[in-house]
């Protein structure tokens, strides 16, 4: 069994119910630290579906979050439901404005190492994360 993702008749992703549903949840769990709606809609009929407004501006802050922090741990938390948010916001079309932004350090987040504050985000990072994630995610 699977769950559609999708935005009216486009489908952004297909996959098993168990990792749709800790993607969903997860979802909602992030947007609570972000502060902004998910955009995914409860599911209905093995369907969830994404306002995509909403969605890119969700993926949008936890890119942000993502970039403007030293924190290794914090970003090893965002990196892997990020990278696969952001195949589906590439196969809506549409685009994630943070990833072009530069990124100025979050004082929430500050890692400080011996050489003092640790490097902030990468966003080629999570392009090649997404890139190996779309590999993996069906549609």
């Amino acid at each position: 069994m699977s769950q559609y993702f999708q935005a009216g008749d486009l489908v952004l992703w297909n996959p098993s119910n168990r990792v749709a549903e800790w993607f969903a949840c997860t979802s909602e769990a992030l947007a609570e630290l972000v502060d902004v709606p998910t955009g995914i809609g409860p599911m209905r009929a093995d369907d969830y579906e994404i306002d995509l407004d909403v969605f890119v501006s969700f993926v949008d802050a936890l890119v942000a979050q993502y970039l403007s922090s030293s924190h290794a741990i914090l970003r090893s938390l965002l990196e892997g439901f990020t990278a696969t948010a952001l195949v589906m916001v590439d196969r809506a079309g549409r685009n994630v404005p943070s990833l072009q932004a530069a990124a100025t350090l979050d004082p929430r987040d500050v890692a400080v190492g011996p050489g003092g504050i640790r490097p902030l985000g990468d966003p080629a990072r999570l392009y090649e994360l997404a890139s190996k994630h779309a590999a993996a995610m069906p549609r």
